[in-house]
């Protein structure tokens, strides 16, 4: 059992003091210090993600029964106990129809990976004025969703699938027994996330949104600017990458490729450690300050 007694060691911490909502007193002695929720932006909710990523940079071994984040973090319990925290102050949780696939025994709720802290992250949720359970949105394109995914069939959880129309028709014949289920429909061929973002807010009221999509999925959000902050667990585990023809194992993004003139970059937030795995929260740096950053290393001439 995590408590404050094998609380994460920080080794570096420069996130805001006050301000926001933060941490009641037991889950702070856990974490060792404090989270403030940041206050969303107008136009979505406040967006930020969730990955374990292996020393050499990949996040799957993409192999039967072992493509989820467990087989890269090995289940260690304080990578468990963020994911639960991360999940408690969300008021929706994004993920994708892969990772739905790979994860069908799954359920999107706040105390699923580590269920001992149910109790408090409940009470955290309320205190913050939370729906007793996020909304679960799930993209897809295709509306090819696994009628037995266990996430699909949680009790009073809200559940929002984000697709087209052709999609819709998919998924509303295959997913009949969900009556519960709404749907967000995009024109086209793929979902639009600034609108489906868009309408969280204006719609559904969803201020905090996690994003536990795979890398696809992160992608197009950092590529489409509406990435606010990063969580990520770096695992001590090394998962390489098979020669060809057999297909490769995914790294943190995939679908987009950025330019080398100006990618995207991230401000280190904080940097905790237990054992042998490091947790790194970041913030996602905006257009003019990574312009500002290139010109500080150039004088402002190039």
């Amino acid at each position: 059992m995590i408590g404050p007694a094998t609380r994460y060691t920080v080794l570096f911490d420069d996130a805001a003091t006050t301000g926001g909502l933060g941490l009641p007193p037991e889950l702070r002695a856990i974490y060792g210090g404090d989270w403030y929720m940041p206050t969303p932006p107008a136009e979505r909710p406040y967006t930020f993600t969730n990955f374990v990523v292996a020393h050499d940079g990949r996040i799957s071994f993409a192999e039967p029964g072992q493509s989820g984040g467990g087989a890269i973090s090995r289940h260690a319990p304080h990578d468990t106990w963020l994911m639960s925290l991360l999940r408690a102050r969300a008021d929706a949780i994004m993920t994708g129809a892969g990772t739905l696939r790979v994860a069908l025994r799954h359920r999107w709720t706040p105390w699923e990976p580590f269920p001992a802290a149910q109790a408090p992250l409940a009470a955290l949720r309320a205190a913050e004025g939370r729906t007793a359970l996020p909304l679960l949105v799930v993209l897809t394109a295709t509306g090819q969703l696994p009628a037995n995914a266990a996430a699909l069939h949680v009790p009073h959880q809200p559940l929002l699938i984000a697709t087209t129309q052709t999609g819709a028709a998919q998924a509303r014949s295959s997913l009949a027994n969900l009556p519960h289920a709404h749907y967000h429909i995009s024109p086209g061929s793929s979902v639009n996330l600034a609108a489906l973002l868009s309408t969280l807010r204006h719609e559904y009221g969803i201020r905090s949104l996690l994003s536990e999509g795979g890398a696809h999925v992160y992608g197009a959000l950092i590529a489409a600017n509406m990435i606010d902050e990063v969580f990520t667990t770096l695992s001590p585990v090394i998962v390489g990458n098979p020669a060809p023809p057999a297909p490769p194992r995914p790294g943190l993004v995939e679908g987009v490729a950025f330019a080398p003139t100006n990618p995207p970059q991230l401000r280190l937030v904080s940097l905790r450690r237990h054992g042998d795995y490091l947790f790194q929260r970041a913030r996602v740096r905006r257009g003019e300050q990574r312009t500002e950053n290139r010109e500080q290393r150039t004088g402002g001439r190039e």
